[in-house]
């Protein structure tokens, strides 16, 4: 029995590394499939202007890292040019980020996540 769980564990390991770089997105690829994994419930819309991960997923990790780090590049931008704080940023683009939630996406709401009406 050991012996089966342990050549599981290197099977799912190789494929694992296998894969990994055939799941590479690159930041175009990730906003193409945002509709995607959000409709999916996979991921959410925050008040703090970022995703977060609703449902545990790799792709869905991977299409929140990379536009979430789009997203922090454009706030810290948008704060330099208007002389305010990032934070400012952030909150303004959560505020309006989950008005343009679609019905039955997820948004985070006091700490939890729940379905847009």
């Amino acid at each position: 029995m050991k012996y089966l769980t342990s050549i599981k564990v290197l099977l799912l390991t190789a494929i694992f590394a296998i894969s990994l770089p055939v799941m590479a997105l690159n930041l175009q690829q990730a906003m193409a499939a945002l509709g995607q994994v959000k409709a999916e419930g996979l991921v959410g819309e925050q008040t703090n202007g970022y995703l977060g991960l609703v449902s545990p997923n790799a792709t869905a990790e991977e299409v929140i890292k990379l536009i979430n780090d789009a997203r922090r590049a454009e706030y810290t931008k948008l704060a330099q040019q208007n002389s305010i704080a990032v934070a400012d940023v952030e909150a303004l683009a959560g505020k309006k980020a989950i008005e343009r939630t679609s019905s039955g996406h997820y948004i985070l709401r006091d700490g939890n996540w729940v379905k847009k009406p």
